[in-house]
């Protein structure tokens, strides 16, 4: 079974590494090798945390993050809500053609002031993941004005608990208080009713996905990789994280398009 396991691993990487030398470009990835994946509803969610200049990992550069969006307008992506996604995993909705969910967590200033603009400028619905606590209270956050005018114009705001503590390492009385208060004030700052939350650090176990559930929370999103499908666990859904690398075009195009290829292959969906 070890055996097994490591000799998958060593055949992911060789792909990783040939692909983009035997294929000559992006058209032809995309007909010939994910169009087979793709036959059932698969959907990518891409998971950013802060579009500035940082240069560290979490930090996709205005122009990366610029350059990702055009490319995913060019190659017709259609944003969609997490309700959109939930109504087809749950009820069989019909999706549009090629969708996408954008995601970002932590509620950084930068996306509302760099990302939301580029955002408006392709028509593309998003969700931003908020520690709720951090809302008007650090200067590097947005705050509950910024929220409320992101929530109006199709970037929906939902949970990543009160203070960002790994729900793991908590007790049930301090989980549920993250995950309802939080709710709450998202509920009452946005005159909604909030059902989805962000795990932060992308802790969890069943038993607080049931606590997630119990809380009136519709689904749940962590950072394991891979793709959204039938068989993914609504408390438990994947996401595509997006980081600056040496070269982060590259990167973004291949965990966009790689990914069906090695589901479908059963290598990363367990």
């Amino acid at each position: 079974m070890k055996f097994s396991y490591l000799y998958k691993k060593i055949i992911l990487v060789m792909l990783l590494v040939l692909i983009p030398l035997l294929l000559p470009g992006p058209k032809i990835l995309d007909q010939k090798l994910v169009a087979e994946s793709a036959s059932d509803t698969s959907v990518v969610i891409l998971n950013y945390h802060k579009v500035d200049d940082m240069k560290i990992s979490l930090s996709v550069a205005p122009v990366d993050f610029e350059k990702q969006m055009a490319y995913l307008k060019e190659q017709g992506y259609t944003t969609i809500t997490a309700d959109q996604l939930l109504d087809n995993l749950e009820n069989g909705t019909e999706l549009p053609e090629k969708p996408i969910l954008i995601t970002f967590d932590d509620g950084y200033e930068d996306n509302y002031k760099n990302a939301y603009p580029v955002l408006k400028k392709y028509g593309f619905k998003a969700t931003i993941f908020v520690i709720t606590d951090f809302l008007d209270r650090y200067p590097n956050y947005i705050t509950w004005a910024q929220a409320q005018e992101l929530q109006q114009n199709g970037i929906s705001i939902e949970s990543h608990t009160v203070q960002h503590k790994s729900l793991t390492e908590l007790n049930d009385e301090e989980v549920r208080s993250e995950l309802i208060n939080s709710k709450k004030a998202i509920d009452e700052h946005l005159g909604k009713d909030t059902r989805y939350i962000a795990y932060p650090t992308g802790t969890y176990n069943l038993h607080i996905a049931q606590m997630v559930k119990d809380a009136g929370y519709r689904a749940a999103f962590t950072v394991k990789y891979g793709n959204v499908d039938k068989a993914s666990n609504i408390y438990a859904l994947e996401r595509v994280p997006i980081f600056h690398t040496e070269n982060t075009f590259k990167s973004f195009y291949e965990r966009l398009h790689y990914i069906p290829i090695f589901e479908h292959l059963g290598w990363i969906k367990s």
